[in-house]
């Protein structure tokens, strides 16, 4: 396929975070629990750092943050999600502040690793990207919004990349994506289009459909997330300033 092919139009993807949180409270819901592995995969990383800025210890930090969604599974937290009650982003760190000041003494007595989670949390990795961070700057609840914001950021691009290879443009995104985020590091317009075998002028088209698509699956993955549509901008907008 050429560089310079359209997008479907309309395409939505049906994984987003309400989505998600509702069929892993469903237990008639077969697929409950690779939904909730995928919502913990996607959204534990926020709130472990969340927890490490407010506790002393990386393995406080680890032990609370695992305890939380062993809790969260346990407890059927899932299944009094409620997208009519305000946004998920919300809805999770109030879960979780809850968790930390009622049950926070009763998770230390706990053996890491006495509950079972639907898939592996890779606290090593996690820990890096907190002393990497800018954790020192920010408090809890800046941080939690901050890494709220690059995980939603980096959904959005990896279901951009599947609906590329879906349709055949692997390379193109491969090519592509580092002109989509306006990265200085990568290949001009005119390297790009030669390694694609392609026109200047259609790699810039390509980039402007890629971010035209981005723009689509951005904003109706935070519409998943709030309560009305009319909060979409208004979420957006948040999103970003995290970033100022």
């Amino acid at each position: 396929m050429s560089a310079d092919q359209p997008f479907p139009e309309n395409r939505c993807f049906a994984t987003t975070c309400w989505t998600l949180v509702l069929a892993a409270g469903d237990d008639q819901n077969h697929g409950s629990t690779e939904a909730l592995a995928r919502l913990c995969q996607t959204y534990w990383y926020p709130l472990y750092a969340y927890v490490r800025k407010r506790v002393n210890s990386h393995d406080e930090a680890q032990d609370l943050t695992q305890a939380f969604f062993c809790r969260f599974i346990e407890q059927d937290f899932a299944a009094t999600a409620d997208p009519d009650r305000g946004r998920f982003r919300a809805f999770l760190l109030t879960a979780c502040r809850h968790f930390l000041s009622k049950e926070r003494d009763h998770a230390r007595a706990q053996k890491r690793g006495g509950g079972k989670l639907p898939l592996s949390l890779d606290f090593a990795s996690g820990e890096s990207r907190y002393v990497a961070g800018p954790a020192a700057t920010l408090t809890a609840e800046q941080l939690y919004e901050r890494q709220w914001a690059i995980a939603l950021l980096d959904r959005v691009m990896h279901h951009l990349e599947v609906e590329m290879q879906e349709s055949g443009r692997s390379d193109n995104f491969d090519h592509l994506k580092g002109l989509l985020a306006g990265s200085s590091n990568n290949p001009t317009y005119a390297e790009t289009a030669s390694l694609l075998g392609t026109t200047e002028a259609a790699a810039r088209m390509a980039v402007s459909r890629m971010r035209k698509r981005y723009r689509e699956l951005l904003w109706q993955e935070i519409a998943e997330t709030v309560e009305h549509v009319s909060d979409v901008d208004d979420e957006v907008r948040r999103l970003f300033n995290t970033f100022s």
